[in-house]
Order: structure tokens, then sequence, then C-alpha cells
């Protein structure tokens, strides 16, 4: 991997959907490079600092979330001297995203009064009364021509199907939610799946006419359900639930077809590989080397990191992994199923239990077993898959990276002095990492994988 040199950033960065544009926010300076040379593109000053940012889908405009001011500031990349401001005045902004048509801006006020689509066309508005959430609560098929907005009013959730055309509403149904957590379409846009706030349990799933088409508890004690995804494929759905289980749903006859339990201890004859990190110190003979005074300064700049490498051994069973129980008197227990994302192919699916938040699980879904664990030194801050290939990557905090294949793991160091990735992103071409620190970010150029029966040692 080839990594460029780092940049300073101070909030969100994030890839265009080209992949050829990367948007940056330094304080309250929105600055786009291009992805190749990281040479600044376009550089826009907004009138706040930027709290959030959202590429439109055709890469041309893009919008910044000013949520301190609270206002709204749009940008055109072909049209730099084209400006948009939404303020929505004493309501405030809690949220904003664009429409799939990136010609229009869906605002949500403060304790979500009301949800605004502004068009960029005409200069037109329309309101939608009582979004649920801020942030949550809305999704769009995935041709973009409808979108469901869950809203509540007399103590009671609806969904509200719109048009993305006209912006009217076509039809508004009542769920069977005590507290609607979010609300997401069915890849093949022909069903709409609402689950409940973790104290409900329930995942529930619609037909377009607001008939219920199945509904999943899978217990009735404790906290219920913490994460859901749809496969990419549409024929899936994971659920993860506070009860450190994942449970992955048939779409046709939306039952249980696969239970995964996250156990502290694995035992034989689970036929998992499992991977663990472990300290590599560099060997090196001093012996008939005379060091400088300015080297052995500027050497120790690197810190304790800039000694010690890190590979992974691979461990036989049974194994007993890291495991952290939650206090049983604080709300938000740090448990169940935290981390969960589907492969591109829809082949794997990895999951982190939130009580063993060091250890990466990666299930097999055409054998529907584990495939493989990786045991970490620290917590796991983000994991993603290749949008191209069955490649993941994930982040520690620490100056490596570590990425899984079906054909093995292995460890990367990152060239950087006192750089700690703390997130990461994919572009859409699956050929470009962006790596954030604090406040910092870089890119890495990604090789293209390897042939599935080339064999991975943590030396490569």
């Amino acid at each position: 991997m080839e990594f460029t040199e780092p940049f300073k950033q101070t909030g969100p960065c994030c890839f265009s959907p080209n992949a050829r544009y990367l948007a940056v926010a330094v304080d309250y300076r929105l600055v786009v490079r291009d992805v190749l040379s990281l040479k600044v593109v376009q550089l826009f000053s907004c009138m706040d600092k930027i709290s959030y940012i959202e590429w439109a889908l055709d890469s041309e405009y893009i919008l910044c979330g000013l949520y301190k001011k609270p206002m709204i500031q749009a940008w055109s990349l072909a049209q730099p001297e084209w400006t948009c401001k939404i303020d929505e005045g004493p309501a405030g902004i809690a949220y904003a995203r664009w429409s799939p048509d990136s010609r229009h801006i869906l605002t949500t006020s403060e304790f979500q009064l009301r949800l605004t689509v502004w068009s960029l066309l005409n200069t037109a508005c329309i309101h939608v009364q009582w979004p649920k959430h801020a942030s949550k609560g809305v999704s769009f098929t995935k041709d973009g021509s409808f979108a469901a907005i869950s809203t509540r009013r007399d103590c009671k959730d609806y969904v509200n199907l719109i048009s993305c055309q006209t912006w009217e509403i076509m039809g508004v149904f009542a769920v069977d939610t005590l507290d609607l957590a979010d609300v997401e379409w069915s890849p093949d846009d022909t069903a709409i799946v609402i689950w409940d706030s973790p104290l409900e349990y329930k995942v529930l799933i619609y037909s377009l006419d607001g008939r219920c088409l199945a509904k999943y508890q899978a217990y009735e004690s404790g906290l219920g359900v913490k994460s859901v995804s749809w496969s990419p494929n549409g024929q899936s759905l994971a659920v993860g639930s506070y009860d450190q289980m994942l449970r992955v749903l048939n779409h046709l006859t939306w039952k249980v077809f696969a239970e995964f339990t996250h156990l502290s201890t694995v035992r034989a004859p689970c036929s998992a590989a499992v991977f663990k990190e472990v300290d590599e110190p560099f060997q090196l003979d001093m012996s008939d080397l005379s060091l400088t005074d300015d080297y052995t300064q500027q050497n120790s700049e690197y810190g304790p990191q800039g000694l010690i490498d890190v590979r992974y051994d691979v461990v036989e069973l049974p194994i007993t992994l890291p495991f952290q129980k939650p206090p049983a008197d604080k709300p938000n227990p740090k448990q169940g199923i935290g981390i969960m994302s589907w492969s591109k192919d829809s082949e794997y699916i990895c999951t982190r239990n939130d009580s063993m938040p060091s250890v990466l699980w990666i299930w097999d879904m055409n054998l529907l077993e584990l495939a493989a664990i990786l045991v970490q030194k620290d917590p796991i801050r983000a994991a993603a898959w290749d949008p191209t290939c069955t490649r993941l990557v994930l982040c520690t905090g620490t100056s490596h990276l570590y990425m899984w294949t079906p054909s093995g793991a292995y460890c990367v160091n990152v060239p950087l002095p006192q750089f700690s990735v703390m997130d990461l992103k994919w572009d859409f071409k699956g050929s470009c990492l962006l790596l954030k620190d604090k406040d910092l970010f870089c890119c890495a150029a990604v090789p293209l994988l390897p042939d599935s029966n080339t064999d991975y040692s943590s030396d490569d």
C-alpha cells in the first residue's frame, strides 16, 4: 500500500459518489481535493464551523451542515459562484440530507417539529409535520422514486409514502410500534422494514399499501434489537440483538434461517481460523552502527510504536476471548451487536459484540458457519468491506491497519509519525482508503486483490 502525506481536518471527510473528489472540513472552510493527486480543486468558506458534509448523488453539489448556527449551506463544483443558504429561523436545523435526484435538500427542525423539502430548481419548499427522528426514520427507494418518512402524532407512529417527483404524499399508514427506531426499504423496493426501540424487541415488514407482511420477535425480556441490515442482494435481513446473537431472516418467508452466537470461549469442532494480533519488536543489529544525536532525537518522535511492529498469529482452539461484563445498574450497556456489515457479494457478514470490543467475527453465509475471528489488542473502532471484492479492513486507533480476505489476514503499518487510525472509509471504486486521525487525514492507495488461491501470511 502507498500512503500520502497527512493533511489537516477538523471535521467530516467524504469521497464523492463518482470517486473523483474528496471533501474535507477544516473549521469553517470546505476543501475539495482531487482524489488522485489530493490537489485542491475548490475552496469554499462557510459562515460557521462545519459539522456535517454530504455529497449529492451526481457529485455536482455538496451541502455543509452548520448545526451550531444552525444553518445549511450548499455549493456547486461546476459553478463555484453559485451559493445556497437554508435557515429555518427559530425552528432550527437538526439534520440535513440530499434527495436521490440531487436537486432537493431535506432538513429536519429541532425537536422534530417538521421535515422540509427545499428545491434548488424553483426555491419551493414542502413540509411534513412531526417527523419521528432527526437523522433516522427516512429511507429512499433504490431507484429514487419514493421516500418513506416516519412520523409520530397522537402517541402513534406512522409511515408516510412520498413521491420524489412531485413530493406529494401518496399514502400514510400506522405501524404496530410503541417507539419506532428506524425505517428502511428492502433492496428490491417491494417492502419496508421497521424496527422498534431496544425496549420493544420487534422487527416489522410492511407492504407498500400498509399491510404487515411479517413480524419478528426473538424474545420478550431484556433489551431487544440493536442493529438491522439488509444483504446487498436483498435476500437476507440480519438482525443483531442485545442478547449477543445475530439472526438472519429469509426475505420470502421472513423466517429465521441462521442464528449465530458470540461465545466468550470458542471450542472445536468449530472450523474458523483465529487470528490474534501480537507485538513483533524489530530485530536490529546496531553493534556496528554509530547514530548521531540528531537521528536519535528524530527517531524518538515516533514514540514507542515506532519500535514495535505487529502481526497476526494463527491460534488453535479452544480460545477464551477478552470479555467485558457491562454493569447492570447503568443505562445503554456496552453489549449486543454494535457493528454489523455485509460484504458486497452477500457471502460474508462481520459483527462485533460490544461486550468483546476487540474481537471481530466473520460469518460465512453460504456454509452458515463462523469463518474467522480477529482478536485485536485494542477495541475495534471501524470495519469496512471493499465495495468491489471480498476484502475487509478495520482499525483500532493505532498506527496499523488490519485486512482480512477468505485467503487470510494481515497487518499493515501506516508509515506516518504519530498517526493513529481512528476511522476509515473506502472510495466507491475500492482503490483508495481514507484514514482519519484526530485532526489529520491521509489516503492509501490499495492494490487489487490477488487471486483467491493466493496464500497470505502476516509478513505480507
